[in-house]
């Protein structure tokens, strides 16, 4: 059983709300050729989730924010 305890944003951005979910990370299964996979922040849509970044422990809710929001804003403006 892991002790891993998922973490939510929900932010304000552009008259938006954004919600992001952390998921725990997985280590690598060579049998099934899986690599690892570190701890990660999601943005959430409907039925789709989006990689976002590494979840670095410890890290202050003010910084995972404005890492959030930075992320939202080069790939907003990708689209835009």
């Amino acid at each position: 059983m892991s002790n891993y305890k998922v973490d939510q944003r929900h932010l304000n951005h552009h008259g938006r709300v954004f919600h992001f979910v952390s998921y725990e990370g997985q280590p690598a299964n060579p049998r099934r050729e899986e690599a690892a996979v570190e701890p990660t922040w999601f943005l959430m849509g409907p039925a789709r989730r989006w990689a976002v970044m590494p979840q670095q422990v410890l890290q202050p809710a003010e910084d995972v924010d404005r890492c959030l929001i930075a992320w939202l804003d080069e790939h907003l403006e990708a689209k835009d």
